[in-house]
């Protein structure tokens, strides 16, 4: 496997919810921003949440005040916290960390939330 491990995707009903986890290397966490990207059928890669080294987050409009991405430094692992959720958060979820123009992915797992 790559130094990105994705789980947590499935099929849940509008409004419910899922947790999304990455689990990393240790090296990684120490040194490299992460973040979770996804892509719908028929759409462009999108950015969807990220969190640097020191805890500073952003997200995309469309899922502010409902997904939380955290990271726990002592089991090197990202997560994202995904509620009430929509049938256009439907997509190809990613793991990614990035230091600079260098960068790993994971393999993705698939979200899909409908009735």
């Amino acid at each position: 496997q790559g130094p990105l491990v994705e789980s947590g995707g499935g099929v849940v009903q509008p409004g419910g919810s899922l947790r999304l986890s990455c689990a990393t290397s240790g090296s990684i966490f120490s040194h490299f921003a992460m973040g979770w990207y996804r892509q719908a059928p028929g759409n462009q890669r999108e950015l969807v949440a990220r969190i640097t080294t020191d805890g500073s987050t952003d997200y995309s409009d469309s899922v502010k005040g409902r997904f939380t991405i955290s990271r726990d430094n002592a089991k090197s692992t990202l997560y994202l916290q995904m509620n009430t959720l929509k049938p256009e958060d439907t997509a190809v979820y990613s793991c990614s960390a990035r230091l600079g123009t260098v960068g790993y992915w994971g393999q993705g797992t698939q979200v899909t939330v409908s009735s």
